[in-house]
């Protein structure tokens, strides 16, 4: 997890998850077969994982779902050209690299709606580190100011000592992780969850406001004290 600049528009200084936005490159690699494998039918789906690639690539160093064994040089250089605005699809073509987006497994979807002047609709994936083993991490410090390798329990104890800030869709994927052993165990539940976009709602319950998710959507804690969730 990377913990965010304290100058960034949204969720300044909280710990979440590498992530971003996709970019019109994103939906251009979507539509190229000859880059893709096993790759959903949903042009929207692919370019959602086609940019949680790049975006781990860019934040992190961390090459998950590169259909490849990418040297430490070759993920340097492409985190350079990656900032310097470079297209991702540019990178893959040079050296003939597919991108395997099996690898990534839908985990969540949330779209909150609370007044926000912008509206985030943000995909969750989990997906398994090649070769199983935890790799050295340099973060893009222009959007972090750190990082972190850490279970879901950590995170979570952490946050209840004050050591971080974790807004309220990362704590709640971080409850429904750390109720994992292992990755098989989330992948088995997952089969069993019916998958739907979160968009909390405040709920009046006896006479306080609780910011609520449904219940039937696989996450152990559904709700919290709307002035906890606003605290700063």
């Amino acid at each position: 997890m990377i913990e965010r600049t304290a100058s960034m528009a949204f969720a300044a200084g909280a710990l979440v998850f590498p992530g971003g936005r996709i970019d019109a490159d994103d939906y251009a690699i979507a539509q190229n077969d000859a880059l893709l494998r096993h790759a959903p039918s949903e042009t929207e789906e692919r370019a959602a994982r086609i940019a949680a690639v790049r975006e781990a690539i860019e934040e992190t160093g961390t090459a998950i779902g590169v259909d490849a064994n990418l040297s430490d040089d070759t993920i340097r250089e492409w985190r350079t050209a990656l900032k310097g605005h470079q297209p991702f699809s540019e990178l893959l073509t040079d050296i003939k690299c597919m991108l395997d987006l099996s690898r990534l497994v839908p985990f969540a979807r949330w779209c909150p709606n609370l007044g926000e002047h912008r509206r985030f609709d943000t995909r969750f994936y989990i997906a398994r580190i090649a070769g199983g083993e935890l790799r050295e991490i340099e973060v893009d410090t222009d959007e972090a100011s750190r990082h972190r390798w850490l279970t879901a329990r950590q995170a979570i104890d952490g946050a209840a000592a004050g050591d971080h800030r974790i807004i309220f869709p990362t704590m709640r994927n971080l409850e429904r992780l750390a109720a994992y052993s292992r990755f098989d165990d989330a992948l088995t539940h997952l089969a069993t969850v019916r998958q739907q976009t979160i968009s909390p709602q405040i709920r009046d319950v006896d006479g306080e406001q609780w910011l609520c998710i449904p219940e039937d959507a696989g996450y152990p804690v559904t709700r919290a004290r709307l002035a906890d969730v606003m605290a700063p």
